[in-house]
C-alpha cells in the first residue's frame, strides 16, 4: 500500500504517474517508454520540474496562464472564498455572490447585447452547451428542423463527444473513437498560406465565402441553425483568416437566421490584446461567445457561454420552458471568485496594454524566423504565434511525418530552457501576457537557435532542405 505520509521524490512521482495515470492525448508507446515530465512549481513565466530544472513556458500552460503563475492574490482569493462558501449549487433558482458578480462583469465586457451568461466547467462544455442552445433557440423560434451546424476543417472546439465532433483537427480523429457525423458539416480552413497557387488574399476570401454559400445550398439554409468559428483557429495551426472573411460569413448567417458562435476559449481575456476578439479585432458581433482558459488564467477550471438578450428572450418567451443543461460545478463560488480577481488583475496592471505593445514586438520577432531554412510561415497575432516548418520554402512541401520536426525543435528548445508546443510540423507559442521585451529576446533567440540546430541535424542525416 502506498504510504502517503512519506513525501515521494522525483523518480517516485515519475513512476507513480507512469503506472497509474492516463493523460489527455496519451501516445501509448512513447509514454510507456519515457513517462512524463513532472512539474513542481511555477512563478510568472517560469516552470521548475521536480528535479529543479527551470523552463521558460512559452506555451502558457495550454493557452491559459495569462497573468502568470504564483500570484498570491489568486491563492488568497481561493482560500477566503473556500472558507466563506466552498460550494453551493446554481441549479434552477439558487445562486451565490461570486457567480452573480461574475455574470454581470462578463456582460459588461462582452460586445453588443451579449448580456446573458451560462457557466460551465471549461471550454469543451461551453461548446457543448452552445450546440444544445442552437437547437433550443431555433425550436423556440418555430424552426425545429433548423438543427444542423457548420464548422471548419482544422478547427478545435474541445474534447467532449459533441465538441470534438464539431472540431475537425486531423490528429484528433482516431479510428478507435466514433464521432457524430449527421448534422455536423465542415468547410475549408481559411489558411492563406495553403491557398491555391496564384490566388491572392482577396480572391481566396471570395473562394471561401462561395464555398460556404454552396454548403448552405447543399444542406438547405432552413436546416442550418448555427456556425461555429474560432476567430483565430488555435490548435489547428493559429490560422488567421483573410481580411473580410469573418464579417462576410457573419452577414450570410444573419441573412439565413443562423446563429454565429464565436469560440473565444483561446482569444478572449487578452490573448491578442482585447477582452474579446470577435468585434474588437475582426469586426463581427456574434450571437454567442464561448470562453474559458484566460477567464481564470488556468488557476481553476471554469468556462462561460455568453449569449445575447435576443436568444434569452426567445427561450424564455412563454415562461413554461426548462433549459435542461448544466453542471454540478456551474457557477462554482471559488472558481467565480478567482475569475473576478483575475479580471481585476488584468485591468489594474494594464495587461491588455502590455499585449498591444510587447505582444506586437513578440509577433515581429517571431516573424523574423521566416529568414531561417525550414521555416515556411510564421503567423498569428500578438501572444498567439505559430511557426510552420517545411522541407521546401518555395513549394511549401512538408517534411516526412516520421521525422516529427515540431517535436525535434521543441526538444532542442527545451534543452536550452524554453518550452514551445509541437503540433506535427508546427511549433506553437501562447505565452503568459506579462512578457517583457527581454523575455521576447530570449524566446526569439532560443527558438532560432533550436531551429538552426534541427535543420543542421536533418541535413547531416541526408534530408534535403531548400
Amino acid at each position: 500500500m502506498l504510504d502517503l505520509k512519506t513525501l515521494p521524490g522525483p523518480d517516485d512521482l515519475w513512476q507513480m504517474d507512469r503506472d497509474h495515470a492516463l493523460h489527455p492525448w496519451t501516445n501509448f508507446g512513447p509514454f510507456e517508454r519515457d513517462g512524463a515530465l513532472v512539474m513542481d512549481r511555477g512563478e510568472g513565466c517560469w516552470l521548475w520540474d521536480a528535479g529543479g530544472r527551470r523552463y521558460f513556458d512559452a506555451v502558457g500552460g495550454m493557452w491559459c496562464t495569462n497573468i502568470g503563475l504564483g500570484r498570491r492574490e489568486i491563492a488568497e482569493t481561493m482560500a477566503e472564498q473556500a472558507l466563506k462558501l466552498g460550494f453551493s449549487n446554481s441549479f434552477v433558482d439558487t445562486t451565490n455572490g461570486p457567480s452573480a458578480r461574475l455574470a454581470a462583469k462578463l456582460a459588461s465586457l462582452a460586445p453588443g447585447d451579449l448580456n446573458r451568461v451560462h457557466f460551465t466547467t471549461g471550454g469543451s462544455t461551453a461548446i457543448d452547451t452552445a450546440y444544445r442552445m442552437v437547437h433550443f433557440f431555433q425550436s423556440c423560434m418555430g424552426r425545429p428542423d433548423k438543427t444542423q451546424v457548420i464548422a471548419r476543417d482544422y478547427s478545435y472546439h474541445g474534447s467532449t463527444y459533441i465538441s470534438q465532433s464539431i472540431g475537425k483537427r486531423p490528429g484528433d480523429r482516431v479510428p478507435q473513437f466514433r464521432y457524430k457525423e449527421s448534422g455536423i458539416h465542415h468547410i475549408s480552413v481559411p489558411n492563406f498560406y495553403r491557398a491555391p497557387e496564384g490566388m491572392d488574399e482577396a480572391a481566396f476570401c471570395d473562394h471561401l465565402v462561395a464555398e460556404f454559400e454552396a454548403k448552405l445550398a447543399e444542406i438547405g439554409p432552413d436546416n442550418v441553425g448555427g456556425f461555429f468559428a474560432e476567430p483565430i483557429q488555435a490548435s489547428g495551426g493559429v490560422i488567421v483568416p483573410p481580411e473580410g472573411y469573418l464579417p462576410r460569413i457573419a452577414a450570410i448567417c444573419r441573412q439565413h437566421d443562423i446563429l454565429f458562435i464565436a469560440d473565444e476559449v483561446v482569444t478572449a481575456f487578452g490573448r491578442i490584446g482585447h477582452w474579446f476578439a470577435s468585434l474588437s479585432e475582426f469586426g463581427i458581433q456574434p450571437d454567442m461567445i464561448t470562453s474559458a482558459k484566460g477567464l481564470t488564467s488556468g488557476y481553476i477550471p471554469l468556462g462561460a457561454l455568453i449569449f445575447s438578450d435576443r436568444i434569452w428572450q426567445a427561450m424564455a418567451a412563454d415562461g413554461e420552458r426548462w433549459f435542461t443543461s448544466g453542471f454540478t460545478y456551474s457557477g462554482h463560488p471559488v472558481a467565480c471568485a478567482v475569475a473576478l480577481k483575475n479580471i481585476e488583475i488584468i485591468e489594474s496592471e494594464g495587461i491588455l496594454e502590455n499585449v498591444m505593445t510587447v505582444g506586437a514586438e513578440f509577433e515581429a520577432r517571431m516573424k523574423r524566423l521566416t529568414d531561417l531554412p525550414m521555416v515556411g510561415d510564421v503567423r498569428g497575432r500578438k501572444f498567439m504565434i505559430c511557426v510552420e516548418n517545411v522541407a521546401d520554402k518555395s513549394s511549401r512541401e512538408l517534411l516526412p511525418e516520421e521525422l516529427d520536426v515540431g517535436k525535434r525543435i521543441a526538444n532542442a528548445a527545451e534543452a536550452m530552457g524554453l518550452m514551445v508546443r509541437p503540433l506535427g510540423h508546427l511549433n506553437v507559442m501562447s505565452p503568459p501576457l506579462i512578457l517583457t521585451l527581454d523575455d521576447v529576446a530570449f524566446v526569439g533567440d532560443t527558438l532560432e537557435t533550436a531551429i538552426r540546430k534541427v535543420a543542421d541535424d536533418l541535413t547531416r542525416e541526408g534530408v534535403r532542405l531548400s
